[in-house]
This record gives structure tokens, C-alpha cells and sequence, in this order.
């Protein structure tokens, strides 16, 4: 295996506003996607197992728990590769809510809670289920599955990393025509 893809949530239709496709990669030790570029994206990268190293920039290593987002912006073209025991990644893609704005990294080592995205029409929770979680959409990890559902807040009765994500609900203007 080098890298094992399951695409979890890919709406074209503008239905979840800004959220195009939510990905379960992973990658085996020391394999990579291959240097691609991005452009007019904003990219969640949830770390769920192992370690993977961001190549743009000025780098960065991740491990199981933190959080990335590439805000790809006007453009960029970078790399990242699975570490020594391979890695498990929730890659989250949004529109971008600035296309023409230079690319940025930033990392949220140990994420917990909210994470500011920098933007006004979407914001995730990071957290361990079981717990009491906030109303949206919910991508949920278990140890070999994941699942995907409108979660309605309170109590989720599965063990696992809890992604919820809180979007716009109004139709974006590119999903109109």
C-alpha cells in the first residue's frame, strides 16, 4: 500500500456551502501524494495516526492530533510525506474565501475545541467522541471506518476523533448557475 484513498463526502452542488470533499488517506511509512500544486483552496489536514511532513515553506512535522490548514490561495505547489510508522489523515478541502491571496500554512499542534479558520461561512470542532458535540455536520473516526452525518449536538455513544463542521447554509454564488 502507498496510499489507500477513501473519499468519505464530495457534494458538487454546493449543498454543504464551502465544503467540497472530505478524504480518509493512508499513507504508507515514508510514501507521499507526489508534489501537485492547489489553487483557490483551503485544505484541513486532521492528523488521526503516525506523522506526516508538510513540504512548503518552511516545512512542518505533524503528528497524531494536530491539525493543519493550507490556505492555497493564488497558488502553490507542495508535498506531503507519511513518517516512519505511515500516517492517517481527514483531508477536508474548502473553497477558498480568499482566492487571491497568497498561500499560508498554519498548525494547530494538539487540537482541541474550535479552531479558527479565518473565515465567516465555516469553522470545525476538533475533539475525542465519546462527548457531548456541537450541532453539525459530523465526520467521525473509529478505529478502522469512519462516518459521516447532520448531527444534531449532544452525546455521540462511539469512541473515535470527532470532526464537526459548522457551515453556511445559503448556496454559494458558483453553485447557483
Amino acid at each position: 500500500m502507498t496510499l489507500e484513498q477513501r473519499v468519505l463526502l464530495a457534494p458538487d452542488d454546493g449543498s454543504l456551502g464551502p465544503l467540497l470533499r472530505v478524504a480518509d488517506d493512508r499513507l504508507a511509512p515514508g510514501t507521499g501524494y507526489g508534489r501537485h500544486e492547489h489553487r483557490a483552496v483551503d485544505v484541513v489536514a486532521v492528523v488521526l495516526a503516525g506523522t506526516l511532513h508538510h513540504r512548503w515553506g518552511p516545512g512542518a512535522v505533524l503528528a497524531a492530533g494536530d491539525v493543519a490548514v493550507l490556505r492555497a490561495g493564488a497558488g502553490l505547489s507542495h508535498d506531503e510525506t507519511a513518517g516512519d510508522e505511515g500516517a492517517r489523515v481527514l483531508q477536508c478541502y474548502l473553497r477558498s474565501a480568499a482566492p487571491a491571496a497568497a498561500p499560508s500554512h498554519e498548525v494547530h499542534r494538539a487540537a482541541t475545541g474550535w479552531l479558527d479558520l479565518h473565515r465567516d461561512d465555516a469553522r470545525v470542532w476538533v475533539g475525542r467522541a465519546p462527548a457531548d458535540l456541537p450541532a453539525g455536520l459530523l465526520v467521525l473516526r473509529g478505529r478502522d471506518s469512519a462516518l459521516v452525518e447532520q448531527h444534531p449536538g449532544g452525546w455521540v455513544d462511539l469512541p473515535g476523533a470527532a470532526l464537526v463542521w459548522q457551515l453556511d447554509s445559503g448556496r454559494p454564488v458558483w453553485a447557483e448557475s
